[in-house]
């Protein structure tokens, strides 16, 4: 039997906010069925559960047979009207394709952060035909799309030990000048070599500028950048539900390279008790997302990357529910890992343990981020919050668990002033704390 490299997925254990093994995200106490997961490696097909193609169905008028006459010249009277109808429906339509796509004159994308190769428009009205969006995204954004591989150590068979593809993923060239390329830090992971694989063929070496498993973002960078092409990058605040989107990642690995998959912005504002997407309001998508997709691009119509899908829904029975890092929102943390190879995030410096909430639950008491420990002289500890004390607010923002409370901090910045509210014994309490620090290499 062949052996199979496993695509990354990542998982955090639901009771444990430190715990960074990858795995299977277990199941909730209300349901062992329920788990989230990133990257599933179930990949289902368009057939019925007894391996049959799934059919559509189609309805079929059948004429009379006895029709008089009287209606057929009835009928050859009103199919010419829909014939002139119809071929001026059809003038109508290709004279409103330009403003059904406003953005897609014949004005090139520009590329952000210094592409060397212009990025193509996202549809032609000069070219003389109807190029379907999708098509040209594929040509601007494919070229940008990398494929990642995670090599770690693994011994063999015969005992002998050796680097071995662990794992992989997919990323997107950021900055073609400089070589700079945006991942996940799932993908590269505990990787002791990274290579990435681009468009024209070539394999390259790549250097891990930074990570950060809080964000789950990373930074690649190769040496040699000629003829590279980098993305363009979109407002993801400015995304509306409903919205046509464009996935492009490696599924699979390098055999279905650059795979293009359509959809639509499903939600926004998503939540998932994942480590580094819980950090995220997140984008959920119904395009397919499949293992090996991590640290891609979800792009919109105008050819502008909005996201960075990261996870996907994997219970049996559900479909098209991936996940994805809005851009905007991890652009802050990209430029800091680019410029110092660290993320510096705001802090109260406090540990915290969700198995509270079951009892909180089962025990009528407050739900909120239940504090396992305090960091001495640190923020929290400073304004008065100790051990066992349930943080419920930051301002006026709700905290109901420990993934709330990072969301909740990372709105603010290291140094801001904010409004902490706790129960301890029963009791409500605020306490206003200046936010302290935590970096991507402090576990």
């Amino acid at each position: 039997m062949n052996e199979q490299i496993p695509e990354n997925n990542k998982t955090l254990e639901l009771n444990n906010p430190q715990a960074e093994e990858r795995g299977t995200f277990p199941a909730s106490e209300e349901s062992e069925s329920t788990g989230i997961v990133a990257e599933n490696a179930v990949i289902n097909s368009a057939e019925d559960a007894a391996g049959n193609p799934a059919h559509h169905l189609k309805q079929t008028v059948i004429a009379n047979p006895s029709t008089s006459k009287k209606r057929m010249r009835k009928f050859v009277a009103i199919a010419g009207i829909s014939l002139v109808s119809a071929i001026v429906g059809s003038l109508t339509t290709v004279a409103a394709i330009p403003h059904i796509y406003p953005n897609s004159g014949n004005a090139a994308l520009s590329s952000t952060l210094g592409s060397t190769k212009p990025v193509l428009p996202v549809s032609s009205a000069a070219s003389g035909a109807a190029n379907f969006p999708v098509a040209e995204i594929a040509k601007a954004v494919g070229p940008a799309v990398v494929g990642v591989s995670n090599f770690q150590t693994s011994r063999g068979f015969a005992g002998n030990s050796g680097l071995q593809e662990a794992g992989s993923g997919s990323g997107f060239i950021i900055d073609a000048k400089k070589g700079y390329i945006v991942t996940n830090n799932h993908v590269i992971e505990g990787a002791q070599k990274i290579t990435v694989s681009l468009s024209d063929g070539r394999n390259l070496d790549a250097k891990l500028v930074g990570a950060d498993a809080r964000t789950d973002l990373a930074v690649l960078q190769i040496a040699d950048t000629s003829n590279l092409t980098a993305v363009s990058l979109g407002d993801s605040s400015k995304l509306v539900v409903g919205e046509p989107v464009v996935a492009i990642g490696n599924p699979g690995g390098n055999n279905f390279a650059r795979s293009v998959t359509t959809g639509v912005v499903s939600a926004t504002n998503r939540t998932l008790n994942l480590q580094g997407e819980s950090s995220f309001n997140l984008i959920q998508t119904d395009a397919a997302i499949n293992p090996g997709n991590s640290g891609g691009p979800l792009v919109n119509y105008q050819g502008q990357v909005i996201g960075i899908t990261s996870a996907k829904y994997a219970l049996q029975g559900f479909e098209g529910m991936g996940f994805a890092i809005p851009m905007s929102d991890a652009m802050p943390t990209i430029q800091q890992l680019i410029n110092s190879g660290v993320a510096k995030h705001p802090a109260l410096l406090v540990s915290v343990n969700d198995e509270y909430l079951s009892y909180a639950q089962a025990n009528n008491k407050p739900l909120g981020a239940y504090i396992i420990d305090v960091v001495a002289n640190g923020p929290a500890a400073k304004a008065g919050i100790a051990k066992g004390d349930v943080i419920t607010k930051i301002n006026d923002g709700q905290v109901q668990n420990s993934s709330d409370l990072v969301r909740e901090l990372y709105k603010y910045n290291v140094g801001d002033k904010v409004k902490v509210t706790f129960v301890r014994d029963g009791q409500t309490h605020e306490v206003d704390v200046t936010l302290g620090e935590i970096t991507s290499n402090q576990r």
